[in-house]
């Protein structure tokens, strides 16, 4: 029977696959949603300070390639990504000691969208990989869809225990460790030079791939730089390595990249054609002429000055805000504190009465692959100025106090 506008037939939603019926959204994403209020003073996101941006030359540098090549600006490109920027990019890992050549390297639409294409690329379902305890949340989800088995490795206040480690390599024979070895998400923790180098031998000893992730590296406010795991001997041809633009020019731009040897880069380019064909050319140019215009280490410089003083606020104030008995890390740069109350708390049972207070976390629990401490939290320290972040602790404090 052929239906009539008063015979409406109901198309009911096809079934979902089974990876997009099991995985769940991401935690952040919801409470940044039900925190959207101008009131409310948001350490939950993961977001760059807006005022830090630098505005006028992001403007510049699009204005100017807009200008002077816009057939090709607005134009499809190759789905490796602009030669100009790899090129630049390229030559900034050159100059910190990791030999690069524009070849290395593949442009993605955000350092995320790196991840995704490495599964999709790399893990077949049910392989097992290894990660840090507690991941970046985006991480567990990106594994999670390529129906990866994922299995924590334990780890104490300075990032993975290589001798655990070694014993879950040998174990599970797993298809590669991801890790965030510098200012991690969430803990802000970084591994020491002795550990990566330890790393770097199991990797070479056991055939062991490493994706390692450095989103937040150039955010030093004190110590001394450490060295990628890509640099130490035995990891040199067996870790993947991810960076972005998106802490230390600004997101919005969705410009990452992924360096890598040639086969494997070829396959993540074939993933990437099936995505979104290329990253946008426009995004592309108007980094690699912001680039040439600009000093952006010289701004860099400047944004984690600026967050150094950030991070220094919310320490000076969480002893107030949190109750007796917590503890929390001192990140040497980056974008996050991890907290861990008194046991017998929940952090996310707590959260839905501290965002009546107008402020918010994120609870601890999403990051873990394993059994999760609920007692844990996560803050982000540079969205906010020095005094909202004093407020904002001033808030928490009062929603926590019995």
């Amino acid at each position: 029977m052929t239906a009539t506008a008063d015979q409406a037939i109901a198309a009911p939603t096809p079934p979902l696959a089974a990876r997009a019926a099991s995985v769940g959204g991401s935690p952040v994403r919801d409470i940044l949603a039900v925190t959207a209020r101008p009131e409310v003073i948001n350490f939950a996101g993961g977001l760059p300070a807006p005022g830090l941006f630098d505005k006028e030359g992001i403007a510049a540098a699009f204005r100017a390639v807009l200008a002077e090549q816009p057939e090709r600006a607005l134009q499809y490109s190759t789905t490796e990504g602009e030669p100009a920027l790899r090129t630049v990019v390229a030559g900034r890992f050159s100059a910190r000691g990791l030999a690069t050549g524009a070849d290395d390297l593949m442009v993605t639409t955000g350092s995320q969208q790196a991840l995704s294409l490495l599964a999709t690329a790399l893990i077949e379902p049910g392989e097992t990989i290894l990660v840090e305890n507690p991941c970046y949340l985006a991480a567990l989800q990106a594994f999670a869809f390529a129906g990866a088995r994922v299995v924590a490795v334990p780890c104490d206040e300075a990032g993975i225990d290589p001798d655990a480690l070694d014993e879950l390599v040998a174990l599970h024979r797993p298809k590669l460790l991801y890790t965030v070895p510098t200012f991690q998400n969430p803990t802000g923790r970084t591994l020491p030079a002795e550990r990566r180098a330890a790393i770097a031998g199991i990797a070479a000893r056991r055939g062991l791939w490493i994706v390692e992730d450095d989103p937040y590296g150039e955010l030093r406010f004190e110590g001394e730089r450490v060295p990628w795991i890509a640099s130490y001997p035995g990891a040199e041809d067996r870790t993947v390595l991810l960076g972005s633009f998106s802490k230390v020019m600004a997101p919005g731009l969705r410009l990452g990249w992924l360096r890598a040897p040639a086969a494997l880069l070829r396959a993540c380019a074939i993933a990437k054609q099936a995505a979104d064909l290329h990253t946008p050319t426009v995004n592309q140019l108007a980094a690699a002429r912001y680039l040439a215009d600009n000093d952006l280490d010289a701004h860099v410089a400047r944004v984690a000055a600026a967050y150094g003083e950030r991070r220094d606020a919310m320490l000076s104030g969480l002893a107030d805000a949190l109750p007796q008995g917590s503890s929390w890390g001192r990140p040497e740069g980056g974008m996050f504190v991890w907290a861990k109350l008194p046991d017998g708390y929940d952090t996310a049972a707590l959260l839905p009465e501290v965002v009546k207070h107008d402020v918010a976390y994120v609870p601890g629990a999403p990051f873990y692959a394993g059994e999760p401490d609920v007692a844990t939290l996560r803050m982000c320290f540079v969205t906010q100025s020095p005094d909202e972040i004093a407020e904002g602790l001033r808030r928490l404090g009062g929603a926590l106090r019995p």
